[in-house]
């Protein structure tokens, strides 16, 4: 397993960090990395420099540089040639920790379950705990530069950090509340927080999903293989449930731990100690096959289970993402909910007072693509779909945003594969978790369809149509893929309700093997909700139907070159963004006449404003960043 390195030491001394177990543990990781490279070249014509070289490294230790940094200087003749070429290596060393390694700082804080403890103030020094590791490094390798006299000219320091990938506070395993079947897990030491360095990029041996996560016969987890030393946990809290992550410390797994925990909320502390958790998820377990990927319900422990096999093949951030929201589905459909794979979008709505014509004063995000309705009972005792979000952040598709949007994220996000060509992704946090976590009536709900073309003098938005046409739609979640799963780019995929994981059903219509019971339910989760929304809409308080972002109508196989330009567009390859903007103008008229609409149905005309919350149900790279992206350009009133 490729070493990553844990910083558990408390240095405030440049001799202190140098003396410390964490130096002498990335020396000897960094070495062990060189040398296996210069092996590479062993079978070359430079065979005798690379052993002599080999030779050299093997021969530093962490007391070269304590030498160093204690000894009388100036150092002069030969030993300020063997000090050099030391700290040349050294500063190699530098360059990779900032570059290449992955490096976590932890720091054990159990007090945090006592009564009282500020979880801000736990928060703030492990910031802090970050900032000054940074600091010290820094100076380490400004005074080992100046003492083998290589600190002389310009020095560098402006904009250079060495903030580890990650610094977390943890409390032992031993506190969390789990099943006996599942002891190995308490061995593990829990995150509860994190202060993360953004503005990375990590490339994965994958770059999209091919094997779907189904649920198993059997239970995949092995708690008598599962070795706690070489995992990290996380408390995540998806919608409604706690969900607790392990991930492999080997590089390839490891580095997701930074991509989930900007994009889902911490589970509260209390809520993984004082009561059980709702699910466990294990990413890059080595003891795995592809038989053991999937989910499984352990009945009798009432604990959901899943898991991600260590194999190259599935080292892709999609491969935690999904699987996750594929549990916190799950529960959702055990629970009467109705999962969504959608965005979903709560616009304040205001009306002019001199003119009384309604106008967006502000939009907050609920989610960006995947989130729950749930029916709530209001004051007359009638039923509301009410929204709920999972994550607050969003696993975004470079591929269709311009480069005005790419520069908005820039030093808040996680990247994975930048120079991969296609399906470069990043994770940005987009909205609270205030936001995710509160409930907002179903005003709009929207099938997002991104192939069919759309003439200019029509609207993209279409509404008239009763909602068991657009129950049609919903159900038959056709869209063109953009090649980042197993369909060929350009041709239609199908998959029922837009596959809100686990998909329900083949696209043949044949139930997919293991999730009969769960069809059976969501079924009937469906019926129940349809019905309400029948009512709904034939009240006047929400409006159902088809958005067409138009996003891949350039890249679909049967368009042609005439459709395309009778319905505007001159250039196939701009389509991805012209189509979204034509769909973000119509759809903000859509929510203005919703809004008139709403305030007719309410029964009081004098209401200055409302809100109404949009969700735009649609697959990966069906449009829904891409036109709330376009809508905030038409809406922002932030000068950028």
């Amino acid at each position: 397993m490729e070493q990553i390195l844990e910083i558990r030491d408390g240095c405030t001394t440049p001799a202190q960090l140098l003396k410390s177990k964490a130096f002498a543990q990335y020396l000897d990781i960094y070495k062990k990395q060189f040398i296996k490279e210069l092996k590479n070249r062993e079978n070359t014509d430079l065979k005798d420099d690379v052993l002599h070289k080999i030779d050299y490294i093997n021969s530093i230790d962490a007391s070269t540089y304590i030498t160093i940094i204690e000894g009388d200087t100036p150092f002069s003749g030969d030993e300020l040639k063997v000090h050099r070429d030391s700290v040349k290596f050294i500063d190699g060393a530098f360059h990779h920790y900032r570059t290449k390694s992955y490096t976590r700082l932890v720091r054990l804080h159990n007090e945090i379950l006592e009564e009282g403890t500020d979880a801000e103030m736990i928060k703030d020094s492990v910031t802090l705990k970050a900032d000054k590791l940074s600091e010290l490094i820094l100076e380490t390798r400004r005074i080992l530069l100046i003492r083998a006299g290589l600190g002389d000219g310009v020095r560098r320091t402006k904009g250079l950090e060495c903030h580890p990938n990650v610094a977390v506070g943890e409390i032992s395993g031993h506190f969390v509340n789990l099943p006996g079947e599942y002891s190995s897990l308490s061995k593990v030491a829990m995150t509860t927080t994190a202060d993360m360095r953004t503005g990375v990029y990590y490339e994965t041996h994958a770059n999209k999903r091919e094997f779907p996560f189904y649920a198993l016969e059997h239970n995949p987890f092995k708690n008598d293989k599962f070795k706690a030393e070489d995992y990290v946990a996380i408390p995540f809290e998806v919608g409604a449930w706690n969900i607790l992550c392990y991930i492999h410390k080997s590089r390839g797994c490891v580095e997701m731990e930074p991509g989930l925990l900007n994009l889902f909320p911490f589970s509260n502390v209390k809520n993984i100690t004082d009561k059980q958790p709702d699910g466990v998820f294990i990413f890059g377990c080595p003891d795995s096959d592809m038989k053991d990927l999937g989910y499984y319900h352990d009945k009798k422990n009432n604990l959901l289970v899943g898991l991600i096999p260590n194999l190259d093949q599935c080292k892709y951030f999609g491969y935690g993402k999904k699987p996750i929201l594929t549990l916190h589905n799950v529960l959702c459909i055990m629970n009467d909910d109705l999962p969504l794979h959608c965005g979903c979008t709560r616009y304040v709505v205001k009306f002019d007072e001199k003119t009384n014509e309604p106008y967006i004063f502000d939009s907050f995000v609920k989610a960006d693509d995947m989130g729950r309705a749930k029916l709530i009972q209001n004051d007359d005792k009638s039923l509301s779909p009410y929204f709920y979000g999972t994550e607050t952040g969003a696993f975004a598709c470079l591929d269709g945003f311009s480069e005005h949007a790419k520069m908005q994220m820039e030093g808040r996000e996680i990247g994975y594969n930048k120079h991969s060509g296609t399906n470069a992704r990043q994770i940005v946090p987009v909205t609270e978790y205030s936001e995710i976590s509160t409930g907002s009536e179903l005003d709009i709900m929207l099938y997002l369809n991104n192939y069919e073309l759309i003439h200019p003098t029509k609207s993209c938005m279409n509404t008239n149509m009763t909602v068991d046409e657009a129950l049609g739609h919903f159900r038959s979640g056709a869209r063109v893929a953009a090649g980042s799963t197993q369909t060929k780019r350009g041709d239609v995929e199908i998959s029922y309700w837009a596959n809100p994981f686990p998909l329900l059903k083949e696209n043949d219509g044949s139930l997919v093997p293991n999730h009969e019971e769960l069809y059976g339910q969501f079924e009937k989760i469906e019926k129940k909700f349809l019905a309400n929304i029948k009512d709904r809409v034939g009240q006047g308080k929400m409006k159902i139907g088809v958005a067409h972002s138009m996003l891949m109508a350039g890249t679909y196989v049967k368009s042609t070159d005439d459709q395309l330009a009778d319905c505007g567009f001159n250039d196939r390859a701009m389509v991805e963004h012209e189509g979204p903007e034509r769909a973000a103008h119509d759809m903000i008229e859509l929510i203005k006449k919703a809004a008139i609409d709403k305030r007719t149905a309410l029964g009081d005309e004098t209401l200055k404003q409302l809100d109404i919350t949009v969700a735009t149900i649609g697959d990966s790279r069906t449009g829904k960043s891409e036109m709330a992206e376009k809508m905030e350009g038409v809406l922002n009133m932030s000068l950028i």
